[in-house]
């Protein structure tokens, strides 16, 4: 069975009459489209087949045949560009494809190795091991803050909170300084990483909001509450590129907390399914992986503002995860489990 898609148009050139309407008509075996999808491109013209010359596709700007695989496509949104003459005139059309990864993500449990407390008041947000020592962002106008934590001992070891007006959000540590997001405001905040002291801020670009932070130790990665995770240059925080989380048949939005280890970035879903941690290709965007932690919210104690599973932080010196959730009484240490 073949499947055609057509694409949203972006733009097209002046046409012989108003009313033209050029289009990319894409055929594939694949019911839905991923890198390994054989596919052919047709020109059509008011919905029906158009006969063109010097007929160019470029998929991303890099030039493709009519009849091409897609393994060079990236996951998620691609630009798809046809150039051709018309009537002895000259065309362009720029659409957009959707490609998905070629396989359905793993799915995990996990085994609980110890309980600590957690402060029910927070609202978690952000959560980083430095040299065994927590770090945490919180959230809430009134209540945002950064602390410095020894959890082994549970002791608190410095804080700072921040202005009534802003909404903290996820965190990051690299390079000796904390990075922290806020919310709507599209301005995030850069301390010592020492004496927490605060040394500037920063503006967000393109991306929408502010929620999620990770980094693999060159670049930082920041969720903004949709499909995208952007990749910073963390010296001018200059937003680079972006990848999108795909499954092997949709994009994931809501995409929050974030923790990178091995070249994967472990990412809940905010309200997406309840208290799944994702396991993302931190180059690709391919979700390999889902973590079920459906069962750990009903571990700590029930109260009326109990809310979500966001706080993940991976331990290097214990090789283990760290998991809590907004105002909730414990942190979790756990193992993942491949089912």
């Amino acid at each position: 069975m073949k499947y055609y898609y057509y694409i949203l148009i972006l733009f097209f050139c002046s046409c012989s009459s108003e009313n033209d309407v050029f289009k990319i008509k894409v055929n594939s075996d694949s019911q839905i489209l991923n890198k390994k999808s054989n596919v052919f491109f047709e020109i059509f013209l008011n919905n029906e087949p158009c006969k063109v010359e010097k007929l160019k596709l470029f998929i991303n700007d890099i030039e493709v045949s009519e009849k091409t695989n897609l393994n060079s496509a990236k996951l998620g949104e691609n630009i798809v560009e046809a150039q051709f003459n018309y009537n002895n005139q000259t065309k362009t059309i720029i659409q957009k494809l959707n490609v998905f990864n070629d396989k359905s993500p793993i799915l995990y449990s996990y085994e609980i190795i110890n309980e600590f407390p957690h402060d029910i008041s927070l609202y978690t947000q952000g959560l980083e091991f430095k040299d065994d020592i927590l770090y945490e962002s919180t959230g809430l106008n009134g209540f945002s803050s950064l602390r410095k934590f020894d959890l082994f001992n549970n002791k608190l070891l410095d804080i700072r909170y921040l202005d009534n007006e802003f909404f903290g959000e996820g965190l990051t540590i690299l390079n000796d300084k904390i990075f922290q997001l806020t919310w709507k405001k599209k301005i995030g905040f850069i301390y010592d990483f020492k004496s927490l002291n605060m040394i500037k801020s920063f503006n967000y670009d393109k991306s929408i909001e502010g929620w999620g932070l990770a980094n693999d130790g060159k670049y930082i990665y920041k969720s903004d509450g949709t499909e995208k995770i952007w990749i910073l240059d963390p010296e001018t925080l200059v937003e680079l590129n972006n990848i999108e989380v795909v499954t092997d048949n949709k994009k994931v939005k809501n995409i929050n907390e974030l923790e990178i280890f091995e070249n994967k970035i472990y990412a809940n879903t905010y309200q997406f399914k309840k208290d799944v941690v994702l396991i993302i290709d931190k180059n690709s965007g391919a979700v390999d992986g889902i973590i079920n932690f459906g069962d750990l919210r009903s571990k700590v104690k029930q109260h009326s503002e109990l809310d979500v599973l966001n706080g993940i932080a991976y331990n290097k010196k214990r090789k283990t995860f760290f998991i809590t959730g907004k105002k909730w009484d414990k942190i979790f240490e756990i193992r993942i489990i491949k089912n």
